[in-house]
């Protein structure tokens, strides 16, 4: 599975890459803290797989990196995606390395 860091993904935004971000966590996750990104959570991802590009890099991420990887993992498999990456640790990763005022749970 390829996947993007953290430092990668803070480098793609300063950069300006167009790029989607989609959070598969749960709403009231995503209440607590998130990084701007679509949120999409892993139930209902099957209904909502149009809303996925398939022109640009799309970065998937969650709490730590495990939900995004099934989301992947589906998501290639069902609809032949080939553009998504999966955000190394996740969340977690981002707050500890990149923003430490996130507030994670």
């Amino acid at each position: 599975m390829k996947e993007k860091t953290v430092t990668e993904l803070k480098e793609m935004r300063d950069q300006g890459v167009n790029f989607q971000l989609i959070d598969v966590r749960e709403p009231h996750e995503y209440e607590i803290c998130n990084l701007q990104g679509e949120l999409i959570p892993l139930g209902n991802l099957l209904q909502e797989v149009d809303k996925i590009s398939k022109d640009v890099p799309v970065i998937v991420h969650c709490r730590s990196g495990a939900r995004s990887a099934a989301a992947i993992n589906e998501l290639e498999k069902r609809f032949g995606f080939e553009n998504l990456y999966n955000l190394k640790g996740g969340i977690m990763a981002y707050a500890k390395e990149i923003d430490s005022s996130l507030s994670v749970y």
